[in-house]
């Protein structure tokens, strides 16, 4: 993982991710979201090997999944 998916990931995905996975009932998932959080927040960290490859599913997954909060406006 580059510097700058990195960065993409942490600071404009993984809130998301947070979010959804908080409102679950995955106990695991919470808290492997937020251990992700509080460590991206060190310059110095980089994910291992298997926490990029669950993180990138779950940013996939939160990318393709319909939101509940969605409204569609028409015009």
């Amino acid at each position: 993982m580059t510097e700058r998916e990195l960065d993409e990931i942490l600071h404009h995905r993984w809130p998301l991710v947070l979010r959804a996975a908080m409102a679950g009932s995955d106990e695991w998932l919470k808290g492997f979201a937020r251990s992700i959080a509080k460590h991206g927040k060190r310059a110095s960290w980089r994910p291992t090997a298997k926490q990029e490859q669950i993180m990138r599913r779950l940013v996939s997954e939160q990318g393709t999944a319909p939101s509940a909060s969605m409204e569609v406006i028409e015009g």
